[in-house]
């Protein structure tokens, strides 16, 4: 199970628009339907950050992410969700982690230090749009207790080494359910490039029995996977990263990008993890229910389930999923 290679899409992000790919979804029905075939190609994980469909714009507003992310739900049961806590520029803190204890996610992004965050032409050296991305200990500490509290599984995005010292910090305080898993973002303008040596040092101060996987902006991204690949990580692609092919030429779609992991990782000698595998990879419950915080799709469910006690029925979010989408069918 451990030489699984688990595979994340991020179909969308806060900055890629449909005039840079237009296979960028906005509409519920289009990160639905990215999210089958992402899955269709061998995608454990996606990676969500909602959009206004009217205008495209990342979204905070808590009806169109229970929209999005019910949508995604009931066409990909069993798909490990994960939801961002950065979603968009500028937002109150509130409002950032607000989404997470609403949902209750599988997992959800937890970006480790403030930072500049830019857009560069790396040619010129131009950086035409950048933003402070503000992440303190206050809201890093927080953060985690929400999703700990709402058993959301934390995906430690490490930019940089002080990313990665700062939760080695707070991690003193017993915050974080163990092993832990982390995200090496290499790329980003204001983060550090792709190279193996920034790899090997980030992965030697991981604590003991941490999962982590790479996420590369750009051309870092086949980089970073191919290295990732041979060497016991996992890998994330999808538009939000890079809006093209190692080819060069534009994807057809986030899903297009996972066929290329999956052949990354069968040609590392790798079979790719199915969703259930994912959870137990990444220390995630199949299933968990807490019947105070449930909603009224599942009470039913759950109580049945308790009561039947059929081990003929395998209760894991596969299943579980799957009937819950039917019910909200019928309720259309």
């Amino acid at each position: 199970m451990d030489d699984k290679v688990v595979i994340s899409a991020a179909l969308s992000g806060a900055a890629t628009f449909k005039e840079q790919n237009p296979a960028v979804p906005y509409t519920p029905e289009e990160f639905a339907e990215e999210s089958h075939k992402c899955m269709s190609e061998g995608a454990a994980v996606v990676h969500i950050h909602v959009r206004d469909p009217e205008n495209g714009f990342p979204t905070p507003d808590l009806g169109k992410i229970k929209t999005t992310i019910e949508a995604i739900r009931d066409r990909c049961p069993g798909l490990i969700v994960n939801m961002s806590t950065a979603i968009a520029a500028g937002l109150p803190k509130e409002d950032r982690i607000a989404p997470i204890s609403d949902r209750k996610p599988d997992m959800a992004s937890l970006n480790t230090n403030s930072m500049n965050f830019g857009i560069a032409d790396w040619t010129t050296g131009q950086v035409p749009i950048e933003i402070v991305f503000e992440n303190t200990f206050a809201m890093l500490v927080e953060y985690a207790n929400v999703m700990r509290e709402n058993k959301v599984k934390p995906e430690c995005e490490i930019y940089d080494l002080g990313g990665l010292y700062n939760v080695l910090l707070v991690r003193k305080q017993g915050i974080f359910e163990e092993p832990m898993h982390f995200q090496m973002v290499f790329g980003v303008a204001g983060g550090i490039p792709y190279d193996p040596a920034n790899l090997a040092r980030m992965k030697e101060l991981l604590p003991e029995r941490a999962s982590w996987s790479v996420c590369g902006v750009g051309p870092h991204q086949v980089r970073a996977g191919m290295t990732a690949a041979v060497n016991g990580g996992h890998i994330r692609v999808g538009l939000e990263d890079n809006v093209r092919m190692p080819d060069g030429e534009l994807a057809k779609g986030s899903y297009e990008q996972v066929q290329w992991a999956n052949k990354v990782a069968h040609l590392a000698g790798r079979a790719v993890a199915t969703p259930d595998e994912a959870r137990e990879i990444f220390h995630k419950h199949a299933y968990t229910v807490d019947l105070d915080q449930v909603d009224e799709d599942l009470e039913w469910l759950v109580t049945a389930a308790r009561v039947a006690k059929d081990p003929s029925i395998p209760i894991n979010a596969e299943t579980v999923g799957h009937l819950v989408g039917e019910v909200r069918r019928q309720r259309r």
